[in-house]
């Protein structure tokens, strides 16, 4: 086995509604293997394709299992961290499952099992290698954040922390999936994004942004909600829980250099008439994160000692590259 340190080597899985993102570490936090599969649809599926993505990336090494020190698994919906079941993971089809249990029954091997922002939060931050308090705002088909307050993920009292898609910003706005009006979801979630559009394509977001450059109306107030969100979405995450930094990710990412300038401008634009906010510098503390970075993978690799209360970042912290 090539690169294994003693003590053996964790593997983080990245379960998303398309794909399943896989990476193994070693003890020195370097990058062994990774690999790629699809997403199969319901309970069944699920569980059998992580097994399957553990298993590959374990044959990648060519590592004994008894080598593989943990498993861990960044997934949508809502997670009983202590057991490992997923719940309501609607975007996979997935009701209620018992995924930690499901995993190490097939494998011989601890699993255990995150929400995939919460899990992405703790990978930002290991690579960031920093242990001021910092938010990770996933930029995708939905807005969430994840909280890291002192090394560990936050999850507040009920898990709910770093909920700030659901915060509403404009009670005459659209209608959010939740219930309310004028989430922030609404305005800077890539579906809700595609729906106020209404035009179809591929990629619907740069579509609008295509569309916003040659000066569509319509383009150009959906391009200012985009960024307004966003920077409403930083505020609230420095305002409530004051972190230094506010590392944004997610795949509109993949859009970085057209939606950066306009999110730190819509910042400034906010604090223009407030002292108070002038001060916070909010422009200064967002950071956006590389399309393909393997965040999710590796903060669910990072789940042993995260979920365990151990410092995850103490002497196991992830390189670059």
């Amino acid at each position: 086995m090539i690169g294994v340190a003693q003590g053996g080597v964790r593997i983080g899985l990245d379960v998303g509604g398309t794909k399943i993102a896989g990476i193994a570490l070693g003890d020195d936090g370097s990058r062994l293997g990774s690999i790629r599969r699809r997403t199969g649809w319901g309970d069944a599926a699920v569980l059998e394709g992580a097994v399957a993505a553990a298993t590959e990336l374990i044959d990648q090494l060519g590592a004994p299992v008894q080598s593989i020190r943990s498993i861990g698994i960044g997934i949508p919906g809502l997670i009983d961290t202590a057991t490992g079941l997923v719940l309501h993971a609607v975007n996979l089809g997935v009701a209620s499952l018992p995924l930690a249990a499901g995993v190490q029954a097939a494998l011989g091997v601890p699993c255990f099992v995150e929400n995939d922002v919460k899990a992405a939060a703790l990978g930002a931050a290991s690579l960031r290698q920093d242990t001021e308090p910092m938010a990770y705002l996933n930029l995708g088909t939905g807005v969430a954040a994840g909280l890291i307050i002192g090394g560990r993920i936050w999850r507040g009292a009920r898990g709910t922390a770093g909920e700030v898609g659901h915060l509403s910003v404009d009670p005459q706005g659209r209608v959010c999936g939740c219930g309310q009006r004028g989430c922030i979801e609404t305005l800077c979630g890539g579906g809700a994004l595609a729906r106020a559009w209404g035009r179809g394509g591929e990629l619907p977001v740069r579509d609008i942004l295509d569309a916003a450059d040659a000066g569509d109306e319509t383009a150009v107030g959906l391009r200012d909600d985009l960024f307004r969100g966003t920077a409403a979405a930083v505020r609230a995450l420095v305002l409530s829980a004051d972190v230094e930094t506010v590392v944004i990710g997610g795949g509109l990412t993949a859009l970085a250099p057209r939606i950066e300038p306009g999110i730190r401008a819509w910042l400034r634009r906010d604090a223009a008439e407030s002292p108070f906010l002038q001060s916070l510098r909010l422009d200064e503390r967002i950071e956006l994160l590389p399309a393909d970075s393997p965040v999710a993978a590796i903060g669910a690799a990072l789940l042993s000692s995260a979920l365990a209360e151990i410092d995850p970042f103490e002497k196991e912290m992830p390189v670059h590259g």
